[in-house]
C-alpha cells in the first residue's frame, strides 16, 4: 500500500474506535507534532488520538498494529531529544485525557495515577494527605508523569531523593501486540521474574504504552535551609561538588549556575547576580533538627574550601526561595537570548571540575555561546548551547560542539544523558557509549517486546 493509502486505512479504523477523540486536520495536528528539542526532525502526523481509557489505547495500538502505522506516545511536550517527535506517516496518541489521580493510599504510601497527570498537580494534591512526590524535573509545572516514566525523569531533588523509576512501583502497559499488562508490584521489595517495569521505565516508549502508574510517594519533608556560594570560576565550583561528595553529607539541592546564565537572568529580572560571580553554587539542606545545622555549616566549609569568595545561609523559607530562584530562573532567561540547544550529559563528581572546564573551551573553540546549568550534586550537567534565530552557521556550529561535548563526557567516564533521554538526538552518541554486543541486546529487546516495530520507531536506540 502507498503511504496515503495506508493514512487513508488508520483513519478510518480510528474513526470507528466508539468515543475516541480523533484529530485528522492540520491544523489541529501539527500542535502534536514534536517536543521542545532543537534540530530533531518532525513532520505533522497522520492522526492526533485523545483516549480517555486504557482501553481506548488497547484499540489505537491494534489499529496501527493491523495497517502497520507508527505509534508515538505523547505526554505533555516537555522533552528535549525529539522522543515525540511524529513522522508523516505516524498516529500520535496524547496522553492529555488521561489525567486522573485513581486512588491515594495513605497507610501504604501509594498513589495510582493515569499518565496526563502533571508532576507538579499532583505533588499538590499530596500536600493534602502530609504526602510527598520527590521527582521535580525543571518541567514540573507542565510535564506529566507518563513522560517522566518514559524518560526516567530526575530533576533538582535527585542527588538525594532519586529519579522517577526508584518510586515507580507498578505500570499498566499496553503492549506492542495490543495486550494490556501489568508490571512490577506495589510491595516495597519483590524479585520474582525480570524486572520488566524497570525495562520499561526510561524506553520512551519503544517498548509499551503506558496507561497507569503506581508512585511510592514519601512523608513531606521540613523545611529546607538554602546556602548559596559566589566562585570566580567554574573549576573552584567544581572543586566544590566535589568536596561535598566526599563529605558524607546529603544535601537535597546541589545547583550550579554560571554567569552566561546569571547575566540572562539579571538581563530579565535584574537580580543583580553577575555583579559578584562567575559561577554560583546552590545547596539545600531538608535534614531535620541538628542535622540540618551540620549539613549547613558543611556546605559553606566546602564552598568556602574550594575558594568561594562568598557565602551565606537562609534564615527562613521565604530567604530560602529568594537565594534559589536563581537556578528556577536560568533556563527561561537563556530561552529569551536565542534557541537553546541543551546537553543533558552526566559524568562522576570527581570530574565535575574537569568536564566543565573542558565544555567551556568547546564553546570557544567553535564560536558558539554555552551557558551552564547543572545538577551539580549527581555530577549531572546541562550545557545550553545558544545560537542566534535563524542563523544557519552557528546552528551547524553548535551540533558541533553538542557532538563533541558528548564525547568529553564519554571519556570521563560518563554518561550521554542523564535524565533528557536518548530520542533522536543522541542515537550516535548512545552507539559510542554502548559496546557492539550490549547495543544489540537493546534491538533485541526491541524486537521481541515490540515485534511489529509500531512503537516510536527511530527512536531511543543506538545507531
Amino acid at each position: 500500500m502507498t503511504a496515503s493509502t495506508v493514512s487513508a486505512s488508520i483513519v478510518e479504523a480510528l474513526e470507528a474506535i466508539e468515543g475516541l477523540d480523533v484529530l485528522t486536520n492540520p491544523d489541529s495536528t501539527s500542535a502534536y507534532a514534536h517536543d521542545r528539542s532543537v534540530w530533531a526532525a518532525y513532520d505533522v502526523p497522520a492522526a492526533v488520538v485523545r483516549p480517555r481509557t486504557t482501553e481506548e489505547v488497547r484499540a489505537v495500538v491494534a489499529a496501527c498494529v493491523g495497517t502497520g502505522t507508527p505509534l508515538v506516545t505523547r505526554g505533555a511536550g516537555t522533552g528535549l531529544s525529539g522522543g515525540a517527535n511524529a513522522t508523516a506517516d505516524a498516529v500520535v496518541v496524547s496522553m492529555e485525557r488521561m489525567d486522573q489521580i485513581l486512588e491515594v493510599d495513605v497507610e501504604h504510601r501509594l498513589a495510582r495515577v493515569q499518565p496526563g497527570v502533571v508532576n507538579d498537580d499532583f505533588r499538590a494534591a499530596l500536600v493534602e494527605h502530609g504526602l510527598w512526590y520527590p521527582p521535580d524535573p525543571a518541567s514540573s509545572p507542565w510535564s506529566t508523569i507518563g513522560g517522566n516514566v518514559a524518560t526516567n525523569a530526575g530533576g533538582m531533588c535527585c542527588v538525594k531523593y532519586g529519579v522517577t523509576g526508584d518510586y515507580v512501583r507498578e505500570l499498566e502497559v499496553v503492549t506492542g501486540t495490543a495486550e494490556v499488562v501489568r508490571l512490577g508490584r506495589r510491595t516495597a521489595k519483590g524479585v520474582a521474574g525480570y524486572d520488566l517495569r524497570g525495562l520499561v521505565v526510561g524506553s520512551e516508549g519503544t517498548l509499551g504504552v503506558v496507561t497507569e502508574v503506581v508512585l511510592a510517594l514519601r512523608p513531606l519533608p521540613p523545611s529546607a535551609t538554602t546556602v548559596i556560594g559566589n566562585f570566580d570560576s567554574l573549576e573552584d565550583a567544581g572543586r566544590a561538588v566535589a568536596l561535598i561528595g566526599a563529605s558524607g553529607i546529603s544535601p537535597s539541592v546541589l545547583e550550579l549556575v554560571d554567569r552566561g546564565c546569571l547575566e540572562a537572568v539579571d538581563e530579565w529580572k535584574h537580580m543583580g547576580l553577575s555583579n559578584d560571580a562567575d559561577t554560583v553554587l546552590i545547596g539545600r539542606t531538608d535534614a531535620p533538627g541538628e542535622l540540618a545545622v551540620h549539613e549547613t555549616k558543611e556546605l559553606i566549609r566546602c564552598f568556602e574550601e574550594a575558594g568561594a569568595t562568598f557565602t551565606a545561609a537562609s534564615e527562613d523559607e521565604q530567604e530560602s526561595e529568594a537565594l534559589y530562584a536563581a537556578r528556577r530562573f536560568a533556563f527561561p532567561a537563556m530561552e529569551r537570548k536565542g534557541v537553546v540547544l541543551t546537553e543533558d550529559i552526566c559524568v562522576p563528581l570527581a570530574r565535575v571540575a574537569d568536564v566543565l572546564g573542558q565544555v567551556r573551551d568547546i564553546g570557544r573553540a567553535h564560536d558558539v555561546m554555552v551557558a551552564n546549568i547543572a545538577h551539580a550534586g549527581d555530577g549531572n550537567l546541562h550545557p545550553l548551547l545558544v545560537t542566534p534565530p535563524g542563523d544557519e552557521a552557528a546552528g551547524v556550529r553548535a551540533r558541533a560542539a553538542f557532538d563533541e561535548i558528548l564525547r568529553v563526557a564519554l571519556e570521563a567516564g560518563g554518561t550521554v544523558t542523564g535524565e533528557h533521554g536518548i530520542g533522536l538526538l543522541k542515537r550516535a552518541g548512545l552507539g559510542q557509549e554502548l559496546s557492539p554486543a550490549v547495543a544489540q541486546m537493546h534491538h533485541s529487546v526491541k524486537a521481541a517486546l515490540d515485534p511489529h516495530g509500531i512503537l516510536n520507531p527511530g527512536k531511543a536506540l543506538p545507531i
